[in-house]
């Protein structure tokens, strides 16, 4: 699957707190439990787990050309679809497209 569809998962995550905050911002929280429910879990999955990964991320990009603030950063707000995705060392962009 392509790294960019993997990718919109995380910012359909992001999306869904953000609209979280807004309704609660407006007093329109949804009733239902459940939908709350998803908001907190997404809210775990996006803050902590993701920067969980980070150290991980790092030792993974380590000679990658990167920065560790790059790869905090899009680590942070991607997860393991950021760092997962990425080329092996030794590996261009170009070739690992075409595998």
């Amino acid at each position: 699957m392509k790294p960019t569809v993997l990718r919109a998962v995380p910012i359909l995550g992001w999306l869904y707190l953000a609209g979280g905050i807004a309704a609660a911002a407006t007093d329109r929280v949804p009733q239902s439990r459940v939908l709350r429910g998803i908001w907190w879990i997404d809210a775990f999955l996006s803050f902590v787990v993701h920067a969980a990964q980070i150290p991980t991320a790092l030792r993974t990009a380590e000679g990658s050309g990167r920065s560790s603030v790059e790869t905090a950063v899009l680590t942070q707000i991607f997860g393991m679809t950021w760092w997962r995705t990425q080329p092996e060392r030794g590996t261009s962009v170009e070739q690992e497209n075409r595998q």
